[in-house]
């Protein structure tokens, strides 16, 4: 379950068929991020099915266990994809599933504020700002 709050007009908890009906699919991550494996939604998609608010300008990424997270600017994530399927099911633990957060364009890591091309397994939350 992927839970999403914050600056947003629906705060929600997104699982794999949700993320699935999601528009603008991506059936092989590997076309963007070589040598990675599985299927994504841009995470651009979330964003306008929650409806981030205007005055909205940064992410906080956490990972399932709490012990990891990441912030970034809205505005560097453009490229950001939710790997959250392999195959028929969902992306496996030792691959960062269920779900992946993935910068593939590393271009889009050399802004300010985005801390290692952001990359987050196990992804579990996603906070608006």
């Amino acid at each position: 379950m992927l839970r999403i709050e914050g600056n947003v007009r629906r705060p929600s908890d997104l699982g794999f068929e949700e993320l699935a009906a999601l528009p603008d699919q991506i059936p092989d991550v590997a076309a963007l991020a070589p040598g990675r494996r599985g299927s994504a939604v841009p995470f651009r998609s979330l964003l306008d099915a929650v409806g981030v608010s205007e005055s909205a300008s940064r992410v906080i990424l956490e990972s399932a266990d709490r012990k990891f997270s990441q912030q970034a600017p809205l505005a560097a994530l453009g490229s950001a994809v939710l790997v959250y399927r392999l195959d028929a099911g969902p992306l496996p633990a030792d691959l960062g599933g269920p779900v992946r957060f993935l910068i593939p364009n590393i271009e889009d890591c050399n802004v300010p504020g985005v801390d290692r091309c952001t990359n987050v397994k196990a992804l579990a939350r996603v906070r608006i700002e």
